[in-house]
């Protein structure tokens, strides 16, 4: 190709270019592309990130709240430490939703040492067992036989406890690992206490302390617990829903009398 058709090839790529909307020429030589590509540096490696570590979850423990029961329990040396022990205990779910702490009332050095369920709603507003209807059916019973929290006489006045000393969501029966759990503090609440009789008031204490149910087949019949003598007998609150069992609750009454006066 002579230098005439350069001219002419060239022109005619230059006014393409122009016709394309190219208006400057960048610079005065042309730039070999390929040459450029080959000298750029080579693309760093990326190293991946290492993923964030996830927190794995370190399985706690397993608790045997009962051990832990009797050990806070064997360590209260009178009536006063209990309570605070059992207060300060925090593996049993029903203190979460409970407003008060409810562990005995009456005389401590009564002969006679009435054991109940748990707190009900009237229970758990005012701090004491047996405060509800219950209670005031209880009380009643107690004087027909010259008895009563309120007497200072030990001969004449009650203790009353419940076998757990927090109210139960809707006033449900406790389930057996809730008795379980409290059963060492219990225990050594009668040992402190030390009646002279023990009275058993429905299935619950019935099944803490003697390990069976079926209060109206137990119910006034002496039974031994720990060392102690024992009267089964029906709650209260039974009383209240079925009246007509208040002849056998009068009876079992008049049984603890004369076992008191013997």
């Amino acid at each position: 190709m002579d230098s005439s058709e350069t001219y002419w090839t060239d022109r005619a790529l230059l006014e393409w270019q122009v016709e394309l909307g190219a208006t400057d020429a960048i610079l005065d030589v042309p730039v070999d592309r390929y040459g450029l590509e080959a000298a750029k540096p080579a693309p760093k490696a990326v190293t991946p990130e290492k993923p964030a570590a996830v927190p794995v979850p370190v399985a706690k423990p397993e608790v045997d709240a009962v051990v832990l029961a009797r050990t806070a329990a064997q360590t209260a040396s009178d009536l006063g430490a209990l309570s605070a022990a059992m207060q300060a205990f925090e593996h049993c779910d029903l203190k979460q939703g409970a407003r008060s702490f409810v562990f005995c009332d009456g005389n401590p050095a009564a002969r006679v040492m009435i054991i109940g369920e748990a707190p009900g709603r009237e229970e758990d507003r005012a701090g004491r067992p047996f405060v509800g209807r219950a209670g005031q059916l209880l009380d009643r019973m107690l004087e027909a036989i010259q008895m009563g929290r309120a007497a200072d006489d030990a001969a004449r006045s009650v203790y009353i406890t419940n076998v757990l000393p927090w109210r139960p969501p809707s006033n449900r029966t406790p389930d057996k690992d809730e008795i379980a759990m409290m059963l060492p503090f219990l225990e050594r609440h009668i040992a402190l206490a030390d009646p002279e009789i023990i009275v058993l008031m429905g299935n619950t204490p019935c099944q803490a302390l003697l390990g069976r149910t079926g209060i109206t087949r137990m119910r006034g019949n002496w039974v031994e617990v720990l060392g102690k003598p024992c009267l089964p007998m029906f709650h209260p609150a039974y009383l209240l829903r079925n009246p007509i069992a208040k002849r056998e609750a009068w009876a079992d009454l008049l049984e603890l009398n004369a076992r008191l006066r013997g």
